[in-house]
């Protein structure tokens, strides 16, 4: 059986957590970002999908081949 291939994103800051709700700073957090113009790479699993959804005013995600 083949296994299948997980795909990768690239997640960067752009904009500033200050002024953002609790919930979002934290899943900036917990992706990895610290500071704007970071980036961090991660496999597109649902929960990583679920926090660039709650911080995608945020962030630029790019797909990595």
């Amino acid at each position: 059986m083949a296994k299948k291939k997980i795909k990768k994103i690239r997640i960067s800051l752009v904009r500033s957590v200050i002024g953002s709700k609790p919930n979002q700073r934290r899943s900036v957090k917990a992706l990895g970002l610290k500071r704007i113009g970071s980036s961090v790479e991660h496999e597109a699993t649902p929960p990583v999908l679920g926090m660039v959804n709650v911080v995608s005013h945020l962030v630029k995600v790019e797909e990595i081949d």
